[in-house]
Parts: structure tokens; C-alpha cells; sequence
């Protein structure tokens, strides 16, 4: 049995179930193959086959009913009990590992409270925009009323000049696109996708180890098959120890039932325990990308509002020039005009990013939730606790 072998236990009257064992023999090798690397089950192995030489040895003292003593079989009964005792701690340490995921759920909680604060980052840019193309329709008007007033011929100077003038003072003391608030909000955004993705990536890695290695499950697996295997065994020699060959045949054969059972049943928990790992990293994965696409929408989103305030500054400093300096007012404004463009544009292209960042951070929640349903077999019902 083992990493020891079954085949170091041997006596005339197991003869018959040497033809129940030959079946067991390739599973038997996997184990044997299983204990050589793995040290918590050649741990449990080693318990194992001293008790069950113990328990065999007991029996094997005599050949004659008179052996099987009260405190006989309250050693059989006590291995068996002690094996099973030794296979369910195994089993629920791997089930503490795997069945029990409350940092994938605070992780997807995360992820969601994040991506809400995201959006709520968009809806603040989207005020800082207003602002911003209000700014703008103030310097518009500013060079209009220019191109007007400089067609009039009522003299030089600022009488000549009112309307233009005028409007530069607004567009001067006009409230900024972006507030302190706004950048702080904006740092903070960015800060937890960043974590986000750190601790989604630690995750996946973790998870890409247990996939790579299922030993927790084939460890379970070989513990509950050879402790079946060995109740089988003592079974048949408790049998064989009252001279009941035609036992030793039928409960061997009864007990082979079992095995088969067990194999099955590991097989499918070592199939559930790969496709929960799987389901767990086509979930973080799905999170990841979502983080992914807001750090490179919000990162865009930084160097196009950089541009927007150089712009602004550039023309706040003309509109400042044109007033203090009133013969200059001409060369500001040209310098107003060709600055303008840019401006414009760089406030429709950072408008275009606050669309396409909400709109990815929307589709990402989607993408997440639809993987969750996924998950949990489209069987739950009522609100999601995490709404588009």
C-alpha cells in the first residue's frame, strides 16, 4: 500500500483477493507515484500502513475464530476510524482553501465601487468642460466684436475697442475649467485603479499556481482512494480470519463497488475544484482589463487636460496683454485667433476621452456582471447589489 506497497502484506489465505487487487494495481502505482512527491500524503502513507500492519498483524496471530477478540476488532474498528478521521482533515483544509473565496468577492466589490467612482470622476470632467467651452465662447465673441470694431472708423484707442474689450475682462475673470477639487478627485481615480490592478494581478498569479499545480485535489483523491482500498483489505483478512473464503470473495467483491464510486466522485470534485479556478481567473481577468482600459483612458485624459490648461494660460496671458497694454491689442488678438483653434480642439478631443472612458468603464461593469451570472449558473434572482 503506498509508497510502501500493499504488496508487503502477503499470507495463503489472501490468495483469493489477489484477483479483486490486480484490478486496483495501476491505481495503486499512481499513489505510490503520488506519495514520492508529495510529503503530506507520504505523512499520511506512513500512519497509515503502520496502523494497518498493526491491525493486520493482530488478526494474523491466529488463524481461528478464537482470534478475533473484543480487543481485535476494537483495533480494526479504531484504524478505520482513525483513517477516516485523517481523510476528512484533509479534506476540509482543501476545502477551506478552495470552496471559501471571500477575497474574490471583496475584490469584485472593489472593482465595482471603483469603477462607480470612476464614473462619478467622468460626470466631474464633464462639468470642468462647460466650464471650459464656456471660457470659449467668451473668447469667440472677443474676436468678433474685434473683427466689428476694428471696421469702425470712430478713432483709435480703447473707446474704439469697448465691446472687445469688455469680453476679454469676462473671459479673464471667468471661473477655471479645472477646480482643486477636481484634482484631487482626479488623483485619487487613478490611485485605486492602480491598486486595483495590483491586487488583481497578485490574484491571477496565485490562481495561475493552483492551476499549474492541482496537488491539493490529487492529494485528496489518492488519500480517499487507498483508504478505501485498505478497508477492503482489512475487511477480507478480518474475513479470512473467522475461515470464510467464500466472504473474502463477496465482500470483495461488494466493496469493488465502492472504489469505483470513490474514483468517480474525486474525479468529478478534482474536475469542479479546475473549473472553479478557471472561473475565478476568467473573472479576474475580466476585471483586469477593465482596470487596464480606465488607467489608459484616465492617463489620456491627464495629458489632454495638461494641453487644455497650457492653451488656457496661453490666452488668458494675450486677453491680460491686450488689456494692459492697449496699442497692443491688435497683435493679441491675432495671437488669440491662432491660439483658439487649439483650444477648441483640445476641449472636443478631451470630451471625445470622457465619453469613450465612461463608455469603457460601463461596458467593463457589464462584461464583470455577465462572468458573475456565468458563475453562479444564471440561478440567482432580484437586483444586482452592483448596478450599471
Amino acid at each position: 500500500m503506498g509508497c510502501k506497497s500493499s504488496k508487503t502484506v502477503s499470507s495463503p489465505e489472501l490468495s483469493s483477493q489477489g484477483r479483486v487487487d490486480s484490478q486496483f494495481e495501476s491505481d495503486l502505482s499512481s499513489y505510490e507515484a503520488a506519495c514520492r512527491n508529495d510529503s503530506t500524503l507520504q505523512q499520511f502513507d506512513a500512519s497509515l500502513h503502520q496502523r494497518t500492519n498493526d491491525v493486520i498483524g493482530t488478526l494474523a496471530a491466529g488463524l481461528g475464530v478464537q482470534s478475533l477478540s473484543f480487543d481485535s476488532l476494537k483495533q480494526v474498528t479504531g484504524c478505520l476510524l482513525e483513517t477516516n478521521q485523517e481523510v476528512v482533515k484533509i479534506i476540509l483544509e482543501c476545502q477551506t482553501d478552495i470552496w471559501k473565496n471571500p477575497e474574490l468577492f471583496s475584490l469584485v466589490e472593489e472593482y465595482f465601487e471603483n469603477s462607480k467612482k470612476t464614473l462619478e470622476f467622468c460626470t466631474a470632467l464633464e462639468n470642468c468642460l462647460k466650464r471650459a467651452r464656456n471660457n470659449q465662447l467668451i473668447i469667440q465673441l472677443a474676436v468678433t466684436y474685434f473683427n466689428e470694431e476694428a471696421g469702425l472708423q470712430v478713432g483709435d484707442g480703447e473707446g474704439k475697442f469697448v465691446k472687445t474689450l469688455e469680453e476679454l475682462r469676462k473671459f479673464k475673470a471667468a471661473e477655471e475649467p479645472f477646480t482643486k477639487e477636481f484634482f484631487i478627485l482626479f488623483d485619487s481615480v487613478r490611485r485605486q485603479q492602480e491598486l486595483m490592478l495590483r491586487k488583481l494581478l497578485t490574484r491571477k498569479r496565485k490562481l495561475d499556481k493552483k492551476l499549474k499545480s492541482l496537488k491539493t485535489w490529487r492529494r485528496v483523491a489518492n488519500v480517499l482512494f487507498v483508504a478505501t482500498f485498505v478497508s477492503v483489505l482489512i475487511f477480507s483478512v478480518v474475513a479470512a480470519a473467522i475461515a470464510a473464503p467464500p466472504v473474502v470473495t463477496a465482500l470483495a467483491a461488494a466493496l469493488a463497488v465502492p472504489i469505483g464510486s470513490v474514483g468517480k466522485w474525486c474525479n468529478w470534485l478534482w474536475e469542479r475544484y479546475e473549473n472553479e479556478l478557471k472561473g475565478q481567473k476568467e473573472l479576474i481577468i475580466g476585471m483586469e482589463i477593465g482596470s487596464r482600459i480606465a488607467i489608459y483612458d484616465l492617463e489620456n485624459i491627464r495629458v489632454l487636460i495638461g494641453r487644455l490648461e497650457i492653451e488656457m494660460e496661453s490666452l488668458l496671458h494675450n486677453a491680460d496683454f491686450a488689456l494692459r497694454e492697449e496699442d497692443a491689442l491688435k497683435l493679441a488678438i491675432e495671437e488669440i485667433k491662432r491660439k483658439l483653434e487649439a483650444f477648441m480642439t483640445t476641449i472636443e478631443d478631451l470630451g471625445r476621452q470622457a465619453d469613450a472612458c465612461s463608455r469603457d468603464i460601463r461596458m467593463a461593469r457589464a462584461v464583470v456582471l455577465q462572468k458573475m451570472m456565468k458563475r453562479s449558473g444564471n440561478s440567482s434572482t432580484g437586483d444586482s447589489p452592483w448596478e450599471l
